[in-house]
Parts: structure tokens; sequence; C-alpha cells
């Protein structure tokens, strides 16, 4: 698909599934919820000429027209988000109130603190709203009485905290967190550090992928965690969900709505959804179930998957299956890397530990809280708090994320009083 006139919005990113680069470019996008349209050079003559034209005669990609015509070839990440217009670089080198994470809960407890006059910076490495924007519809927030989209709950969200004076720093990841006597260091992959009174932990999590054989090959090229991003590539064809759970149920109906059949795999003999989930997953004619089934293998050809290599886990049969694409829902991990060597204290998953679950043995009370205990949502290291998603006991709710974030907002306010 040669181009012929352009919008000034649009993206156009032109590569081939195996490209490995390509992928990235695709996720960066994705994960930034920045619209864009893919076009595979190998299946497109007329792109494939495009491609070789703006390259000096070689075939290089991925290559990337924007709407107001002009071309980035084989870009990073960084060059990407400087010509989006990201913003990755705070004004300043340190803020009373730190959050890592854009998320509901993140940008909520930033809200709440730049309203009370608390200059708060946010770091986000992807979209802002988190999971929440990737949500097709939110059915269940207080206040919407007939839903609202997940992506235009997080914009709202985004442009209030902006009109309380939120400065937001974008495409940047977390690389450590260190404290020193009572303050908080943020360091970041591009090198910069933020210093801050307080800190708010609020990365959220991840979803978890299977570990089978060829599973990192085909991210992106056939395999995906989010069937509101994705799902649209699958118009007409047969698709794979992999889970048991409440998101495996939910998926597999949104993605109805797109492809042919969708073929949900259950490691076990029943699902864990909800009833209501459950209910209206086996009553869709386009969804077809089968338990006792795992993937032990993904395979494809010219780099994008085709098929699967599944097992009976009674019968330990194996078969092949066709699919066009395959979307995995089995459970989140928490975005906690990070903090590896902060002496925030993690449960044995990795989430986040937080007031009195801190202090339930007396004789492991974290030092600095000799002379007073933890707050709610605080961590083992006093002025970290944690909200949302990333934190041991949470919901992984959107309306209990906003809550948390708000109620970090008013205990950070008053540690602040206190250093």
């Amino acid at each position: 698909m040669k181009p012929t006139e352009t919008n000034p919005t649009e993206i156009t990113l032109y590569g081939a599934h195996w490209c490995p680069d390509c992928r990235r470019s695709k996720m960066f996008l994705g994960e930034h919820q920045i619209p864009y349209q893919w076009v595979d050079i190998e299946q497109d003559g007329e792109a494939e000429q495009f491609v070789v034209e703006k390259n000096g005669g070689k075939r290089i990609i991925p290559t990337i027209l924007f709407g107001d015509g002009s071309v980035l070839v084989e870009p990073s990440n960084a060059e990407l988000a400087a010509k989006l217009g990201l913003v990755t670089k705070a004004r300043k080198s340190f803020y009373p109130l730190i959050v890592i994470g854009g998320g509901p809960a993140g940008l909520t407890a930033a809200l709440y603190s730049a309203r009370e006059a608390v200059d708060t910076l946010v770091i986000e490495r992807a979209a802002y709203g988190g999971q929440a924007a990737a949500t097709e519809k939110l059915d269940n927030m207080p206040g919407f009485p007939d839903g609202v989209e997940g992506i235009e709950f997080a914009n709202r969200l985004r442009a209030q905290a902006e009109r309380f004076g939120v400065e937001l720093l974008q495409a940047q990841d977390v690389t450590s967190v260190t404290s020193h006597d009572n303050y908080h260091v943020v360091h970041t992959a591009s090198g910069d550090e933020y210093a801050c009174c307080a800190l708010l932990v609020a990365s959220g999590s991840r979803y978890r992928r299977l570990g089978a054989e060829g599973e990192q090959s085909y991210i992106g090229a056939g395999i995906h965690f989010c069937a509101t991003c994705d799902g649209p590539f699958y118009k007409g064809k047969e698709v794979v969900v992999v889970g048991g759970g409440n998101s495996a149920a939910e998926e597999s109906l949104l993605l109805t709505k797109y492809a042919d059949k969708v073929t949900v795999l259950v490691r076990g003999d029943a699902f864990k959804a909800s009833p209501i989930a459950v209910e209206n997953l086996m009553h869709e004619p386009k969804i077809d179930v089968r338990f006792h089934t795992e993937v032990v293998e993904f395979l494809g050809k010219g780099g994008k998957l085709n098929q699967l290599r599944l097992q009976n886990r009674e019968s330990g049969a194996d078969e092949a299956m066709a699919v066009d694409g395959s979307f995995i829902f089995i459970g989140l991990d928490p975005n906690t890397a990070f903090l590896k060597d902060s002496g925030v204290r993690a449960n044995e998953w990795g989430f986040l530990i937080t007031g009195h679950d801190l202090v339930h043995d007396e004789s492991q009370r974290p030092p600095g809280f000799h002379k007073r205990p933890p707050m709610a949502l605080e961590t083992s290291i006093p002025g970290i708090f944690a909200a949302g998603d990333v934190r041991h006991g949470s919901t992984k709710q959107v309306a209990s994320a906003t809550g948390e974030g708000a109620t970090a907002a008013l205990l950070i306010r008053e540690y602040l009083k206190q250093v």
C-alpha cells in the first residue's frame, strides 16, 4: 500500500513479521496507546517499493511514515518518543512527591496532592491509564451509569491531573530506587535522577507469560496480551485464548467482535472466572472451550505464529492446532523489579507489603518504624508508599485503585509534615 494522501495524525509502520525492531516499534506505539497502521511489505509489493524508494534503494525496516510526510527509519524508542512529542525529561531534579506509575492509582494520588499545592512528578514508562486504558469498557465504575471506555477514562484522569499542575514524564523506565536519610532518589534508564521527600509506587502489574517453547519469538507476531489493542488485526480469523480466569473469559467475549472463532484453552477442569462471565462465554456460539489443555510450543512460518502444539493434561496426548493468533491471560506479575535492592519488602510473588501487614510480627518490625507504626499504605521504607495493583492485598479493580490513590495522597500529606 503506497501512500497517496496522509492525515497529519496518521502513522504508518512498514515492516515484516520476522523483524524484531518492527515488533519493538509496534510495542512502543501500542504501550503508549498511539494509533498506527501496520503494513507488511512482504505481503504488499507497492509498500515494499515505497520503503526501497524512501531508503535510497535499500529495503530497511521498520520504516515509519508520519502524517506530516516525515519518515523515521529503524528509530530507537527515544527517537520515537521525541518525534511523538512525549516529555521524557522532568523540569527539576527534586520534588516533594514523585509517583512511579501513571495508572488510576498513580494519577489519582498525583491530582489529589497537586490540588493541595504539593509539587508532584509522575513517571510512566508506557501509556497513562495503565491496564484500564486498554480495557474496552469499564462497566462498574461509580458515576458512569452507561459505562465508560477505558481509554476515555484514562484520558480524563490525565487531563484532570494536568489541570491541577501535575508534571507528567513519559516513556521513562525506572531502573532503581535508593534512599538517603529522609529522602529518596529515583534512577531512570536514561541516566537521570530525581529526588523526593515522599515516593509513591503505583507501577501496577503486567501480564504473565506461559514460558512455553517459542513464546518469546512470536510476541507481537501472533502472541498478544491485550484483546482491545490487537483484536482488530484478526477480523474474520481464528484465534486462541489461553487462561481460565475472569480476564480470559471477558477478553474471549471481546474477541468475538473480530474473530470468526475463538478457542479457549483451560489447563484445569473448570473456569475460575465469575459465574456471570462463564455463563456469557458458554452461550457464545463463536467460542469453543477445551479443558485439560495446555500449550507446550508456539510454532510459525516466516516469523509469524501459525500453529500451537497442545498437550492434554489427562491423557498426555499431543496435537497440532492451526491458529491465526493467540491471546494469553493467565494472571499478573507486579512491576517491582526496580525495587530489588531498595529494601522495600515484597511477598513471595513480588507484590509490595504495606501498613499493618509489616508489623504482624513485632520481631520483624522494619527499621525506621521503632517510634511509630507504618501508615496504612506505607512500605517497609519510611516515606515510600504503594497503591493499586502493585500492592499486596489490593483487589486489582480500577475503582479500588483510584480509592487507594486518594488514600495514599492523604497519608503522604501527613508524612510530608514530619520531614
